[in-house]
């Protein structure tokens, strides 16, 4: 790809870490981001590196504005302009919730980390992209978010994604006419160390609540993001992607108690 340049948030582990590994193997170019995982990015760095392409690992959070600046200022300086920016990252409360029992500072870091921290970041992308006429931006929700449905127990969290679906396909409008497109996947209910397992590994594994009948792995999604990065597809934006095996992770409702 002519040492385009990808930024991946949240990528020292899990579906941020398969997505580099699969675009570094495609010849891209690769800034690692993390908050706390330096030993695993370090890591992660060192073995993209022998695909004989470029990485930085750079410590920031996408939940504090000026570190999203410094982000993509620092990948600039030691890689070059970003090409590819997918926004991976995004905190999450595992504890089910109602929204009353939701602290205000955690509203807003939920917010600000799944929502305005990637608006943020792509605002900051977009002059070089649009200079360039070329550019790939890749959002993460969840399975559904673009049915903008109920979650109890996930206010929060899915108020900040379904934001984000709207914001995708606003996005993806505007900047068309300047190469870049703007699409967003949302992946099913790919748990613990699935995320960073091949298609082939899990292939031989039964989850009976998955219609496919398999678990989701990382490479499933990443193997999405990658074509969604490749130059011929360009007609392909605006769309929100649900990678989940036909899998509906979402309970409409709730009993009390629950």
């Amino acid at each position: 790809m002519d040492n385009k340049v990808a930024l991946i948030t949240g990528s020292a582990k899990g579906l941020g870490k398969m997505t580099a590994l699969r675009l570094a193997a495609e010849g891209f170019d690769i800034a690692l981001n993390y908050v706390h995982s330096r030993k695993e990015a370090e890591a992660l760095q060192a073995e993209i590196m022998e695909l004989g392409v470029r990485c930085i690992a750079v410590q920031a959070d996408v939940c504090i504005a000026d570190d999203t600046e410094r982000l993509v200022t620092t990948v600039e300086k030691e890689l070059g302009e970003v090409d590819i920016l997918i926004n991976n990252a995004g905190p999450f409360i595992r504890e089910r919730r109602l929204f009353a029992e939701y602290k205000q500072e955690e509203i807003m870091m939920l917010m600000q980390g799944n929502l305005v921290g990637t608006m943020l970041l792509d605002h900051r992308v977009l002059p070089s992209m649009r200079r360039k006429k070329w550019g790939r931006i890749i959002h993460f929700g969840f399975s559904h978010a673009g049915e903008a449905r109920s979650w109890p127990q996930r206010a929060v969290y899915a108020a900040a994604k379904v934001g984000l679906v709207s914001f995708t396909k606003t996005l993806a409008v505007e900047e068309a006419p300047y190469g870049i497109t703007v699409n967003m996947i949302c992946p099913g209910d790919i748990r613990g160390d699935h995320k960073e397992m091949t298609i082939e590994a899990v292939s031989g594994l039964i989850d009976k609540e998955t219609p496919r009948g398999r678990p989701g792995s990382g490479e499933d999604v990443a193997r999405v993001i990658h074509f969604l990065c490749l130059e011929q597809s360009d007609f392909i934006t605006g769309n929100i992607m649900d990678i989940s095996g036909g899998l509906d992770p979402i309970r409409p409702t709730i009993k009390d108690g629950d």
